[in-house]
């Protein structure tokens, strides 16, 4: 038996284990997309305690917490952060092949020294340690950020922001850890909600253009992104109900704006008409600009309505998608393919069902970068072991994988990077596993560059950051 969670966890083979030990283990970390706090960082936060750090926001373990008969109260209520602590302590015992008993024993063993294990009983001891931990000045956010080694990070930014905090982080010569913007323009895309006008003008202020149409809807996105880019953004990410594609002309376009702007009721295919232009208006624009998109789909949202009603979005009700018609992307990248405007994309679905689709629909656009589609890291509810081994296997099968960029946090926490050590666990445990078998030869050159760019040197190569 081996014992829990030991320096050769999730590794089963020498290669694997000689893989992790001697490249994985060392690479730095390129946080690509997250949606942590950049004034936090700026201002250098420390935390009180561990319920701050782990339940404050972590929708990951509410929803396993509710799935335990937690009351509310002990999850986003007034209980005492204690309490709320003992909550999630005794439910983790019960998360047996839950990626979160891995992820928060890797945190307690990395950042606090713990290698025992948390539940009911042991609570009081780990509350005591992590709190006491905590107050020391080495585990600031910024000091986390360090010891973890990271070297650039991507936050989640609407295109009205200020990016007060990103220019004061870049202005300070003392943290020498990249944190740069990240366009996220969901609600400049969401026409059907019932928010688009009261955004549409908080975009207007924030531009100094009147957006009065589609048209000029477009010329306030792009001197935005011109902003953007000014304060070192390159990427851009969108959340997707599916990506779609139903053309419609300039005409029906601003007809639907005018709906949306005035709250008027928005069809199904009319946002669909809206949401394709939209895409293919800022795919064009990316690619003019040599920005990376992503595309995060397959998620149906907020499916418990008294819940939303009481605590809005991000709160632990989104579910699967079933519905992510592989053709329709395929249509999409065509549609840029015609006058050449694709630019670098990172397709992720939340439907594992998709994995074999991506690979395929990538295999088809790629050009003039190595791996310049790319099917991105298993995503949300698929970052766990088998999630990640069959996103890994599949790419493998039917396209480059040498070229692909790697796990991403996409987390609210500063103590998360240890998923990227999970992550190259796992990956090194796939590849030490085909070494093993005789499936690829022990050739180190070959397995060192695969590793450590997998890890780290695809992604800073991809997004030139």
């Amino acid at each position: 038996m081996k014992q829990f969670m030991d320096q050769d966890f999730l590794l089963s083979t020498e290669a694997a284990k000689a893989l992790y030990h001697t490249y994985a283990k060392k690479m730095p970390i390129v946080d690509y997309h997250c949606h942590i706090n950049p004034q936090e960082i700026y201002e250098d936060r420390k935390f009180d305690n561990i319920t701050q750090v782990w339940l404050g926001g972590d929708h990951y373990k509410w929803r396993q917490m509710r799935s335990n008969g937690v009351d509310e109260r002990f999850i986003t209520g007034d209980a005492s952060d204690r309490e709320k602590f003992q909550k999630w302590a005794e439910t983790l015992s019960k998360l047996i092949g839950n990626p979160l008993y891995h992820w928060s024993h890797l945190e307690l063993q990395r950042y606090f020294g713990y290698t025992g294990y948390l539940n009911g009983d042991t609570a009081e001891e780990v509350w005591n340690l992590c709190n006491e931990k905590l107050h020391e000045d080495s585990m600031s956010v910024r000091n986390i950020i360090k010891q973890s080694n990271v070297t650039v990070i991507c936050t989640t930014d609407d295109p009205a922001d200020t990016l007060e905090w990103h220019q004061k982080i870049a202005a300070d010569s003392s943290f020498d850890v990249k944190v740069l913007p990240a366009w996220r323009p969901d609600k400049a895309m969401n026409v059907e909600k019932p928010d688009f006008a009261a955004y549409i003008a908080k975009l207007s202020a924030a531009s100094g253009i009147e957006i009065k149409d589609f048209a000029s809807l477009k010329t306030a996105l792009k001197n935005r992104m011109e902003f953007f880019k000014s304060q070192g953004c390159s990427v851009s990410d969108h959340a997707l109900e599916y990506v779609m594609y139903v053309p419609a002309d300039e005409t029906e376009l601003e007809a639907i704006f005018a709906k949306g702007l005035s709250g008027k009721t928005i069809s199904k295919e009319d946002e669909l008409k809206y949401k394709t232009a939209f895409m293919l208006f800022v795919a064009k624009e990316y690619n003019r600009m040599g920005w990376v998109m992503q595309l995060h789909y397959g998620c149906k949202r907020d499916n418990n309505a008294m819940m939303f009603e009481k605590l809005g979005p991000d709160t632990g009700y989104d579910c699967i998608n079933n519905y992510a018609p592989s053709a329709q992307m395929a249509d999409f990248l065509n549609a840029l393919s015609a006058t050449n405007e694709i630019p670098k994309t990172i397709i992720y679905s939340l439907n594992p069902n998709d994995n074999a689709s991506i690979g395929t629909i990538i295999g088809c656009f790629q050009s003039d970068f190595p791996g310049k589609i790319q099917h991105g890291s298993a995503w949300w509810f698929n970052d766990h072991k088998i999630g990640m081994t069959e996103q890994m296997t599949s790419l493998a099968n039917v396209g480059c994988f040498g070229n692909f960029i790697g796990m991403l946090t996409d987390s609210r926490s500063f103590l998360s990077y240890t998923r990227h050590e999970y992550f190259r666990r796992i990956l090194c445990e796939l590849i030490g596993g085909w070494v093993d078998n005789g499936e690829y030869p022990n050739d180190q050159k070959a397995l060192k560059e695969i590793i450590e760019g997998i890890s780290y040197n695809n992604a800073m190569n991809y997004f030139q950051f």
